[in-house]
């Protein structure tokens, strides 16, 4: 399979199949994945014994040769995709003539293709599949193509507007369970829930089916390059904390213990270069005075490292949920570099939840257990920044010592309350540190109801939109 440029959908790479390798690597570092010169060697080696024609085969070798976390596939794959294309151009119908039914007036019969596509899902054989692909092929080049402004193009979207695959599920369900009566399915019967999400999971695949075709035949045309800017997963650490949708934020969380494994070895060298302690000048200066007053020898304090305590008060309200449960099980990860950790949570009243979150605990069920049982909610169940401050102050600053680092999680969305900016500077003044995280792109704080600028003059706050910009807030907060 010579990679050139028919098999890209662009220019050939100036120097074949190794600058082809090259400038998919750029492309994954472009998205974030780091893939050093030894990698890249290394998905060199292993193209040169793989047989070029098994593109599965490629596609599993050079991920295990350039990716690092499991958490990076969903880019990879969608990067492929865009550098190895299974085709080109319009694809053929082979030896089996598989069209899109249509009507005697030649509209499509989305009647018809729904029983096909859900007659193919059921079947799941390897044939079945390999007619789907076909079948996707068509349905992206006759329903999923529009005319834009820079010349035709395609649409997923639109590929599927009118298929409506969703409502195939109870067809396919139909398909699995063929002994049983049509659409009368036992909702408890643990054969029907199986076939059920075995459904629902070909539907899924059925429309990244449809969603690859449509960007590689979109890269034909646009170039993969500026494909790969919009139509490429992002890594689960750059989403957006607000803007995170379910899937995003389970791969999200998966990124929890090797990003506190790596912060926790960072503060652990940290702490091994900081052993030798400042200098003492006054010793420094009365030894000095055996070499007339020339400082030859510095005398060093001796270090006296202590974990300090940290007290996390965050927001749990739906609006920054996903936000402030992710840090959440960040510092229950770290919880080992602190003396102590106490934990409260606040929606429009304040409450201590550090009891959800013992060692060894269930964090997801911790989560749960918290909204549930922890007394959260006194008025109307919108985020009061103001009188959760002011409950935190009254009930709680007991738990704020001169050893303490106050940490705050949320938006500062106050819904035109009281600010209540008293208590936060008290408690500022009480904490060793404090500093307030703020999940909101900095452009957007003080804009309607946010209270984030007015907080911001009262106590340091950090713009963490993604799990990378936390990561790096946090290991640079981390005590020493």
């Amino acid at each position: 399979m010579a990679v050139t440029a028919a098999a890209s959908g662009g220019p050939a790479a100036p120097y074949g199949l190794p600058g082809h390798l090259v400038d998919f690597v750029e492309a994954l570092r472009r998205r974030g994945i780091p893939v050093g010169p030894s990698e890249t060697v290394d998905a060199g080696q292993v193209m040169s014994v793989l047989d070029l024609l098994d593109r599965e085969a490629l596609r599993e070798g050079l991920a295990c040769s350039l990716l690092r976390r499991p958490t990076h596939r969903a880019t990879f794959d969608a990067l492929f995709d865009l550098w190895f294309p299974a085709a080109v151009g319009v694809r053929d119908g082979g030896a089996v003539d598989l069209q899109i039914p249509r009507r005697p007036d030649g509209t499509v019969d989305f009647d018809a293709l729904r029983e096909l596509i859900a007659g193919l899902l059921a079947d799941g054989s390897a044939e079945s599949l390999e007619l789907t692909e076909k079948l996707t092929a068509q349905l992206v080049e006759q329903l999923g193509q529009y005319q834009s402004s820079k010349g035709p193009s395609f649409s997923a979207y639109q590929a599927l507007r009118d298929v409506a695959p969703e409502t195939l599920v109870e067809r396919i369900l139909d398909g699995l369970l063929g002994n049983r009566v049509e659409g009368q399915h036992d909702a408890g019967d643990y054969a029907t829930e199986v076939a059920r999400r075995t459904a629902a999971q070909r539907v899924a695949d059925f429309r990244k089916l449809v969603e690859q075709e449509t960007r590689r035949r979109s890269a034909e045309q646009l170039g993969k390059e500026r494909v790969a800017t919009y139509g490429v997963p992002r890594l689960a650490e750059e989403v957006d904390f607000l803007r995170a949708s379910d899937s995003e934020l389970v791969a999200l969380r998966r990124t929890v213990t090797p990003l506190a494994r790596k912060l926790a070895s960072r503060l652990a060298a940290r702490r091994k270069r900081s052993r030798a302690g400042a200098i003492d000048l006054r010793k420094t200066l009365r030894k000095s005075m055996s070499t007339g007053g020339v400082p030859i020898d510095l005398v060093q304090r001796k270090p006296r490292p202590a974990r300090p305590e940290l007290v996390v008060l965050c927001d749990v309200s739906g609006s920054v949920a996903g936000f402030s449960n992710f840090t959440l099980l960040l510092v229950h990860a770290l919880r080992e570099q602190f003396s102590r950790v106490r934990v409260f949570a606040f929606i429009d009243t304040t409450d201590e939840v550090t009891r959800f979150f013992d060692a060894g605990a269930d964090l997801g069920s911790a989560m749960s257990r918290m909204i549930r049982e922890a007394d959260l909610i006194t008025y109307d169940g919108h985020s009061d920044y103001g009188n959760a401050l002011g409950v935190f102050a009254e009930r709680f600053a007991h738990s704020l010592t001169s050893k303490s680092s106050l940490l705050i999680l949320g938006d500062a969305r106050n819904n035109y309350r009281d600010p209540n900016l008293t208590a936060l500077t008290h408690l500022a003044a009480v904490a060793k540190h404090t500093h307030w995280l703020n999940p909101e792109p900095t452009g957007q704080w003080g804009s309607g109801d946010s209270a984030a600028l007015v907080y911001a003059d009262a106590v340091t706050m950090h713009e963490c939109r993604s799990a990378s910009q936390l990561a790096t807030v946090v290991e640079r907060l981390l005590p020493v």
